[in-house]
């Protein structure tokens, strides 16, 4: 923002400048928050043509110089980002699995043994049977990594 700026922001509807610390009115609708209005009369100009069903203005005060100068300069002055590389480590993909998530989908197996059984499932059936696949696939990982490969494939559940 120029030292020579006047006022904050400029009104949506006339273009009246909208000095700093005043109040200005502003649209309820999230959609318009972009716009301020000098006035409520300013406002209503803008309703009509944005065909709103329920809305109304609200008065807000616009900020001080100060602060308007203040963000101007943080915005401009250089930022350091940090970023940080990904881990090579199974690590945090450990750290985020919970080992208590359920990996059956417990409709379809319902309806299977349902379809074919016509019997029904008990709810504890998914935690027992998604441990028993957990240990199969770990051990199916075991044998992958031992013939030296990165991919599990079907012949390792055996």
């Amino acid at each position: 923002m120029d030292e020579a700026m006047t006022y904050w922001r400029k009104c949506g509807s006339c273009k009246k400048e909208i000095g700093f610390n005043t109040i200005y009115q502003m649209c309820n609708v999230s959609t318009c928050k972009k716009w301020v209005y000098c006035s409520v009369d300013c406002w209503n100009l803008h309703n009509p043509v944005m065909n709103h069903k329920s809305s109304w203005a609200e008065e807000c005060r616009s900020p001080k110089k100060e602060v308007v100068m203040e963000k101007e300069v943080s915005e401009h002055s250089p930022r350091r980002i940090m970023v940080q590389s990904k881990s090579t480590s199974n690590s945090s993909a450990n750290a985020s699995y919970d080992s208590q998530e359920i990996l059956i989908v417990a409709s379809k197996l319902k309806q299977y043994i349902k379809d074919r059984y016509d019997m029904n499932t008990a709810g504890n059936v998914m935690e027992e049977l998604s441990r028993s696949v957990r240990s199969l696939t770990d051990r199916a990982v075991e044998k992958a990594k031992s013939e030296g490969r990165k991919t599990v494939m079907d012949r390792d559940y055996e």
